[in-house]
C-alpha cells in the first residue's frame, strides 16, 4: 500500500468534508421592521470587510424564529431579527432542535405608529377607538354585554371622527409587529371595558368582515397602498413613517404625534425594543459571522449618533448600549429563565 498517496486522498477527503460543512455566506431572517437596519450593517459590511454581503430575508419575527430554531445544520439561518423578545417557547424548540448557544441584543427602540395618505387631514386617535374599530366584539350600548363589532365608519364609534369606511392594513400573525400591536393596543384598551368579564386586559381578536386587512410581511407595500388609497390606515414600525413622510402621515395617538422624541422619550403609547439573535453554534462553520454581530453593535451603528438613527432607529441609552455591547462581546448565552423574563442580556 502506498502510504503517501493514502494520506494526500484523506488529507483532500479531509478539506472537502471542511468545505463542504462551511459556508462563506451569512443567513439572516426575521422581522421586517429590524429588516432595514440589519440590511444597512449588512451592506456596510459586505462593503468595509471584503466578506460577500449577508442575505437578510424578511420572514416576519414568528416566521424568523421557526427557521432559526429548526436546528444548526448550515442550511439554517445564523440569524433572526425580531420585533419583540424571543418566547420561552421558541427558546425551547430550539434547545430541543440542537441549537444550545444563542447571543441576543437590543437593536434599539421602535414605536408602531398608525399613518394614513398625507393628503388626509391630521387625525387623532385614543387607543380605545382603535380598539373598537378592530375588535370581533365590542361592548353593547349599555355596556353589559358583547355583541359583534356594528361599527362600518369612524363616525359610528364617534361623532367626532370622520365619516370614512373603516379599513386598516396590518401584521399577519406571525409578525412580531401584530404581537406587540395586540398587547399595547388591543389587550391594553380593552382593560376600559368591563363587559371583556375575565378576558378584561386580555381580549385581542381581530374582526375578519374585511374592516381589517393582514397585508403580510411587506411593510413597504403597505405604505404604498396608503399613498394610493385615501380612506385606508395602516400601522408599522416607525422607520417606515420616517423614511416615507413624502407620501404618508402618522396618526396621533392619544393626543401623541409618532416622532423620534416622543418615542425615545417613552411618551408615545406604543413604543417597543427590537432584537437581533445570533446562532453561536455557527461561529466558525460560517465565516464572518462574530465580526458582523461586532460592526452591528458599534456605537457607529446603533449609538445615539449612529448611522442607523438617520433611517428611523430610536438608539438606546448610552449606558444600556454599553450592557449591551460588553454581553455580545462576552458571547453571553440565553437561559430557559431569561427567555422566561424576556432579557437578552
Amino acid at each position: 500500500m502506498n502510504f503517501k498517496k493514502t494520506a494526500i486522498v484523506l488529507a483532500t477527503l479531509t478539506t472537502l468534508i471542511s468545505a463542504a460543512n462551511a459556508r462563506d455566506q451569512i443567513k439572516i431572517v426575521g422581522s421586517s421592521t429590524v429588516y432595514p437596519f440589519t440590511s444597512y450593517v449588512a451592506e456596510e459590511f459586505g462593503a468595509t470587510t471584503g466578506n460577500p454581503t449577508p442575505v437578510v430575508e424578511s420572514t416576519g419575527t414568528g416566521g424568523g424564529m421557526k427557521l432559526f430554531c429548526a436546528g444548526v445544520g448550515l442550511d439554517t439561518p445564523d440569524f433572526t431579527n425580531a420585533s419583540r423578545p424571543m418566547k420561552a417557547a421558541e427558546f425551547a424548540i430550539c434547545q430541543n432542535n440542537g441549537v444550545k448557544n444563542i447571543v441576543g441584543m437590543v437593536v434599539g427602540f421602535d414605536g408602531i405608529s398608525i399613518a394614513q395618505s398625507k393628503e388626509n387631514p391630521a387625525l387623532n386617535l385614543s387607543l380605545e377607538q382603535v380598539f373598537l374599530a378592530l375588535a370581533e366584539e365590542v361592548p353593547s350600548k349599555d355596556g353589559k354585554s358583547l355583541v359583534k363589532n356594528p361599527y362600518k365608519k369612524w363616525s359610528d364609534i364617534d361623532a367626532s371622527l370622520p365619516n370614512r369606511e373603516i379599513r386598516v392594513l396590518g401584521a399577519p400573525t406571525t409578525s412580531g409587529t401584530r404581537d406587540a400591536f395586540d398587547e399595547m393596543v388591543m389587550q391594553k384598551a380593552s382593560k376600559k371595558f368591563e363587559a371583556y368579564g375575565k378576558n378584561k386586559g386580555k381580549y385581542k381578536k381581530v374582526r375578519n368582515d374585511g374592516a381589517f386587512v393582514p397585508a403580510g410581511e411587506n411593510d413597504n407595500l403597505i405604505v404604498q397602498k396608503l399613498a394610493q388609497d385615501k380612506t385606508a390606515l395602516g400601522y408599522f414600525g416607525y422607520s417606515f413613517l420616517e423614511e416615507n413622510k413624502d407620501k404618508i402621515s402618522g396618526v396621533n395617538l392619544n393626543n401623541i404625534e409618532p416622532t423620534f422624541e416622543n418615542i425615545s422619550s417613552g411618551k408615545y403609547p406604543v413604543s417597543r425594543s427590537l432584537y437581533v439573535y445570533m446562532k453561536a453554534d455557527h461561529i466558525g462553520k460560517v465565516k464572518g459571522i462574530q465580526e458582523y454581530f461586532d460592526l452591528y453593535i458599534t456605537d457607529q451603528m446603533i449609538g445615539e449618533k449612529g448611522v442607523l438613527r438617520t433611517i428611523g432607529l430610536i438608539p438606546m441609552p448610552q449606558d444600556m448600549l454599553q450592557k449591551v455591547q460588553n454581553s455580545v462581546k462576552a458571547g453571553k448565552t440565553l437561559t430557559a429563565e431569561m427567555a422566561k423574563n424576556n432579557q437578552v442580556f
